[in-house]
């Protein structure tokens, strides 16, 4: 293992953090058992199979100096290398049984993890019953990006077989002065990314207009979590689909906006008027060739139809602006503006994180994200993993964000808030499963044509 610069954007996630506004990503997993031990025989599994997975051993050091002779810019950046060191029980926990693994994975969440070493660690939870065991994983967003993690993830799984990726062609090294060949080449791809940049800033400021978010949704950080998960049946999501047309993700997304209408009309805030500006992350990652360190990050940004009494006028609001962001592709357009971080120095990054950090209330209100999953049974000591609530970070400045994987056949909803700004969580919880049943009602009278 060597060590490697950080991406841009994953300089980006490094910087932004703070004590109060941990940027780690999570998934908690149940897993069905037999036995009361099944539990700690996990976690005694996740130890032993950590040690020998090359990308749980990376820590995040900062860099005052290139690594090679090809990295002059590398001045105020960061780099992964390897830790020789590297003792798994330092990362692998097991905690006492409880009755409500979200209840104890929020309070996990909450905890910033140790910079100074690898950034990860895999809590297990066993389960008062003796029925089940759940692994709430940690993963630094600079470590990984959501299909980073599940790779790191189903490293310490019971061995599945799956396809291995193809090596990334090496680059040759580079000196301190560009090639004088590649000029003319580098210009223009110079005065593309200007441009594409100022169009994403455009981008972002249309989106501002005429967009009036809830109070709910925007909170001063306070550093406490809140977890509640969403467990639905992917075939009723599939007949709304059939029903409407459109995508499977497009459904989603709708539940999601006609949930937080009914969520904040039950809570006295209102939904009139409000129209949520959504980040929906797109991975740029390239199934099977890309480079396995890094987040490789774009996205769409729609207006949520909170606002709208109609669930089908909801759904097809968001169809048509899901299509429109398809149409200008991720590399384009408001929700884009991960990119802008490729055209920030290193030092840059360290010197104007916190600035970004305050500034992702005025991007977005509310992230929106997908993570997709093996359709393969993953199990852990030849416990069935059953249940998989993908749990994103929270931005500063917001007080929910919504995280969504299929898997075996079912819909997972990791919902992640503020625990001061949302005590009712659960209620928002209620109001999928509510939102699932009003679409399917909806959508009635067009099956029976």
């Amino acid at each position: 293992m060597t060590s490697d610069l950080l991406a841009p954007l994953d300089l980006a996630f490094w910087n932004i953090e703070s004590a109060e506004h941990p940027m780690h990503l999570g998934a908690l997993g149940v897993f069905e058992t037999h036995s009361p031990a099944a539990g700690a025989h996990a976690a005694d599994l996740l130890a032993a199979r950590a040690a020998g997975v090359p990308g749980l051993r990376m820590r995040i050091r900062d860099v005052w100096q290139p690594l090679s002779f090809g990295q002059p810019l590398a001045f105020g950046g960061a780099a992964r290398e390897p830790v020789r060191d590297f003792d798994p029980l330092d990362h692998v926990r097991l905690h006492a049984p409880t009755a409500d693994f979200h209840e104890s994975a929020g309070v996990l969440m909450q905890r910033q993890l140790e910079r100074g070493r690898p950034p990860w660690e895999a809590h297990v939870l066993p389960g008062v019953d003796g029925t089940s065991f759940a692994v709430l994983f940690k993963f630094h967003h600079a470590l990984a990006d959501g299909l980073r993690a599940l790779t790191l993830a189903a490293a310490v799984m019971d061995p599945m077989d799956l396809p291995e990726p193809r090596p990334r062609p090496a680059e040759p090294a580079r000196g301190f002065l560009p090639d004088v060949r590649k000029l003319p080449g580098l210009v223009r791809g110079t005065l593309s990314d200007v441009g594409r940049a100022l169009d994403i800033g455009a981008s972002v400021a249309r989106a501002t207009l005429g967009v009036r978010s809830s109070s709910a949704l925007v909170s001063e950080p306070t550093g406490t979590r809140r977890i509640a998960g969403v467990n639905l049946d992917l075939d009723e999501v599939h007949k709304i689909r059939k029903s409407v047309g459109g995508t499977v993700n497009d459904v989603l997304i709708a539940i999601i906006a006609g949930a937080l209408r009914r969520w904040l009309d039950e809570r006295g805030d209102g939904s009139e008027g409000v129209v949520p500006r959504a980040l929906i992350p797109v991975s740029k990652r390239r199934p099977r060739t890309a480079h396995p360190q890094g987040n490789r990050l774009s996205g769409y940004l729609i207006k949520l139809p909170v606002d709208d009494a109609d669930p089908l006028g909801r759904l097809d609001t968001v169809r048509t602006a899901m299509n429109r962001n398809k149409d200008a592709g991720p590399n384009r357009g408001a929700g884009a503006v991960a990119l802008l971080a490729d055209h920030v120095l290193p030092l840059g990054h360290r010197l104007g994180g916190p600035v970004v950090g305050q500034a992702a209330r005025l991007l977005f209100d509310i992230l929106v994200t997908s993570v997709p999953l093996p359709s393969l049974g993953l199990k852990l000591g030849g416990c069935p993993l059953t249940e998989v609530y993908p749990l994103a970070p929270l931005a500063r400045g917001q007080s929910l964000a919504v995280a969504v994987s299929t898997y075996r056949g079912r819909v997972h909803y990791g919902l992640v808030a503020d625990a001061e700004a949302v005590p009712d969580l659960d209620r928002l919880a209620k109001a999928v499963i509510a939102e699932v049943e009003a679409l399917n009602v909806a959508c009635a009278p067009r099956r029976e044509r």
